[in-house]
């Protein structure tokens, strides 16, 4: 399916020798005027504007009107979309173009989004996630000739270098979103002159950069004060000083990642709970040096929290617990698997907060082994509960899940238990194991 309407795209131009399902003059032509059809066809997607295409003259010009392809999305045909199909588009579409995903599109080159970014100026919306191919010369492209791009995602681009910042820089100073995740190559420097010329930026997204220090993101926060998500998952260079820039400039804070990265301490939860009171989601799975003290620091003020990621926070405590039901009203995902320190009684806290019957939907405690039966019974009145995760939780029975399902008839319970081992043979026969046990 997706070669063959790739073909039909590139090939729709060409098509005076082919024969049309129905001609030019048929009924439906007559009745509706050219301008009800072409507000029809704005509804439908790349395949079914192909398949107009083919129907007869007046519907190919229509169909593959500029004004249909304002927004185009090749994600479902990533293993097809070659350089031709970028070239042909961007031709056809040309200043109506405002947003455009290459995600996936692994052969895409240079030479394809050069021409893109020449014809496709008013583009607002690039996403070219994965395009392993690209190098700066596209990003410099785009400096040049795309002045009004706000959103650009080129996540797992390996082979773009801060010289890509520097371009993007120079030319797209509306840049309100960007991702360059994974583009190890990147560093401070080009952290640097990207915060200085974009300080419309809103949301950064920098996951795995190892050559990102705090003082990268420092300079960012300073010059970027308008930032409301930032995701520095797995940059293990980052410590306190950047969390604690972060919240002195970045008062209007919704989100932040900061999993994996190790260095972060109390100090960085005490700082986000002194600066940033607007904070919704926190996410510091494998930070394992922070403490129940730390999030009393923050819980005491942020109190908009809804989404919280504390997985093998492994020091934490029924205490946290007890903090999140006192000070968060709002919190509707929780999840806190690989802390094991986490008993019934933290879970006494959770499910009997007089918010949780309406407000928590989500729950993971995969590998907390303290965890048992009696947990799951206070979290009967939360009624809002949609998902819990238990896998590898010991002590919780299927009897257990069992009771609370017959109570919350719409929860998904994600368990997993462990084979029976079977008993001995009987009459003194070769001893018998299961699956799970290892053999010594």
């Amino acid at each position: 399916m997706g070669t063959i309407q790739m073909r039909q795209y590139s090939e729709t131009s060409h098509m005076k020798g082919s024969q049309p399902a129905f001609d030019d003059d048929s009924f439906i032509n007559k009745k509706l005027p050219k301008e009800l059809l072409l507000r029809i066809f704005s509804f439908l997607d790349v395949v079914t504007l192909c398949r107009c295409a083919q129907v007869c003259k007046m519907w190919n010009v229509l169909a593959l009107d500029g004004s249909n392809w304002q927004r185009v999305d090749l994600f479902e045909f990533q293993k097809d979309v070659e350089g031709p199909v970028v070239e042909n588009l961007s031709r056809r579409c040309g200043g109506f173009l405002k947003s455009l995903s290459l995600r996936g599109c692994q052969v895409i080159t240079d030479k394809s989004l050069q021409i893109f970014a020449q014809q496709c100026r008013n583009i607002e919306a690039l996403i070219l996630n994965n395009c392993k191919e690209i190098t700066d010369l596209t990003c410099q492209s785009l400096g040049t000739y795309s002045h009004r791009l706000m959103k650009l995602d080129v996540s797992s681009c390996t082979q773009l270098t801060d010289n890509s910042l520097s371009a993007i820089s120079d030319g797209c100073k509306y840049l309100t979103y960007i991702d360059i995740s994974w583009c190890t190559n990147m560093s401070d420097d080009g952290i640097m002159v990207l915060a200085k010329a974009c300080p419309r930026l809103s949301v950064y997204m920098g996951r795995g950069l190892t050559k990102i220090t705090d003082h990268g993101i420092e300079q960012l926060a300073i010059h970027c004060t308008n930032l409301k998500k930032i995701n520095l998952h797995c940059c293990q260079n980052i410590g306190d000083e950047a969390i604690a820039a972060i919240s002195n400039h970045c008062l209007g804070l919704q989100a932040i990642c900061l999993s994996d990265c190790n260095h972060i301490t109390d100090t960085s939860l005490r700082a986000l709970g002194t600066g940033c009171h607007d904070l919704r989601m926190l996410e510091v799975s494998g930070c394992q040096r922070l403490t129940d003290n730390g999030f009393l620091s923050l819980t005491r003020s942020c109190h908009q929290l809804e989404k919280m990621d504390l997985e093998e926070c492994i020091q934490i405590t029924d205490t946290t617990l007890a903090h999140l039901a006192t000070h968060c009203h709002r919190l509707s995902a929780l999840t806190l698997s690989h802390c094991e320190l986490i008993t019934d009684e933290g879970i006494r806290h959770i499910g009997t907060s007089p918010s949780s019957p309406e407000t928590l939907t989500v729950l993971e405690l995969d590998n907390c082994p303290l965890v048992t039966d009696i947990g799951l019974e206070y979290l009967m009145n939360c009624t809002a509960l949609q998902r819990i995760e238990l896998y590898d939780c010991q002590l919780i029975t299927r009897a257990g899940i069992r009771r609370l399902r017959n109570r919350l008839q719409n929860l998904r319970v994600h368990a997993y238990f462990a084979p029976v081992t079977p008993p001995p043979s009987v009459g003194g026969g070769r001893q018998r194991y299961c699956k799970c046990c290892v053999i010594l």
